[in-house]
């Protein structure tokens, strides 16, 4: 019998104990560290079940025919980095393949946020993933009476070992798929594209591999938007032939922040080659530095300054900012406020909610009635709470 928990997402436990998001990069290239496939809650079929017990029919479509859409997000400091964009572009997908999600946006924000909270995530990787269902061995998806969701969330996921120093990139043989086949823009489970471009950079010795368009122009990584900054700005292809990244859009907006001149434009292999500088970004990935593509150095072969700006400034936005995981605790409430000693005339501070600690010029202490307490709004970064005013007694 599976073994199942409620589907509420009003109820859940938190823990603590996850490592932080920033991904080991001595790790194996994209494995999950600091936990095992068995381990957690994922939520599928309309309820959290354990790892071990998560499936799916092997008549679903999702695995006979990659008829699906999937999202990546993470997780830091205990916040969901832009969920509501992340929800927004998984439905994108499912309207341009006509897939019915069995959930509003903002009921599916929930499942997440719930997800992490069952399996302690403070910070991670989620990965969502849409389904056509369960059907018939035909392809005719009308043989599928109702879609399948899929939320997992994992502590750690680290994609490609050799991130801090740079990696290094072929260019595949393997073409990106033209906009009017299956459109870069769909998110889908059909990534045998992406995957033969990767056998083939593994092959190569390579860490990651680029991808042209029908037209020879760059388009993308095999999971990852491409940047490289020339003499004039920070450019990225036109996202007709590659995925509109939420990272790419971020990374467009910090440069912005930052005083970066950034530009959506074509370009070619030979523009990446001599580019200063190069990175791909993606939500697994987040911020990649690359220092050779084809054997040839970028720049200098080193990471260049304008990437360490990147993502220095990419880190500390993604970690203050994001849906809570954790609902709401009322603050603890501090109330601070001054008292009169008239005895020496002067005003020293004092925390009124720790009685007996207060020191007077006069020496008594919290024992001096040379003054009394009033209490005034006080706004901080959460609310308004209390604050003491003192208000000197009359002679």
């Amino acid at each position: 019998m599976t073994r199942e928990t409620s589907p509420s997402v009003a109820q859940g436990t938190a823990s603590d104990g996850a490592r932080g998001s920033r991904p080991d990069r001595g790790a194996a290239s994209e494995t999950a560290r600091g936990s095992r496939p068995n381990d957690g809650l994922v939520y599928v079929s309309g309820a959290f079940r354990t790892s071990a017990d998560a499936s799916v029919s092997v008549f679903d479509h999702g695995l006979l025919y990659g008829d699906g859409i999937f999202e990546g997000i993470r997780a830091y400091n205990g916040r969901v980095f832009r969920l509501e964009r992340h929800i927004e572009r998984l439905f994108d997908s499912a309207r341009a393949i006509r897939l019915e999600i069995p959930h509003a946006p903002a009921e599916v924000c929930d499942i997440v946020v719930e997800t992490c909270r069952r399996n302690g995530i403070r910070d991670g990787y989620i990965r969502l993933v849409v389904t056509r269902g369960p059907g018939d061995l035909g392809i005719d998806p009308r043989k599928c009476p109702q879609a399948e969701l899929i939320v997992m969330a994992r502590p750690t996921l680290t994609m490609y070992s050799a991130a801090p120093a740079g990696i290094r990139v072929i260019t595949s043989t393997f073409r990106r798929n033209a906009p009017d086949a299956t459109s870069p823009s769909i998110k889908s489970l059909n990534y045998l594209n992406n995957i033969l471009a990767r056998i083939e950079a593994n092959d190569r010795g390579a860490d990651e591999a680029l991808m042209l368009d029908g037209q020879g122009y760059v388009a993308e990584a095999t999971v990852d938007n491409v940047f490289i900054v020339t003499g004039h700005a920070l450019l990225t292809p036109p996202t007709a032939t590659n995925l509109k990244g939420v990272t790419r859009e971020t990374i467009l907006a910090l440069a912005v922040s930052l005083g970066i001149r950034a530009e959506e434009k074509p370009f070619t292999l030979f523009d990446v080659w001599t580019a200063r500088e190069a990175f791909i970004c993606g939500t697994g990935a987040e911020v990649v530095p690359v220092v050779s593509v084809d054997n040839r150095p970028i720049g200098d072969g080193a990471i260049g300054p304008v990437t360490v700006r990147i993502i220095a400034a990419y880190d500390e936005l993604v970690r203050s900012q994001g849906r809570p995981i954790q609902p709401d605790a009322p603050p603890r409430e501090f109330v601070a406020g001054y008292r009169v000693c008239r005895a020496r005339g002067r005003t020293t501070a004092s925390n009124v909610t720790r009685p007996g600690r207060t020191t007077m010029p006069c020496g008594k202490g919290s024992a001096c009635r040379s003054s009394i307490v009033e209490t005034v709004p006080l706004v901080t970064r959460d609310r308004v709470i209390r604050k003491s005013r003192v208000v000197p007694l009359a002679l």
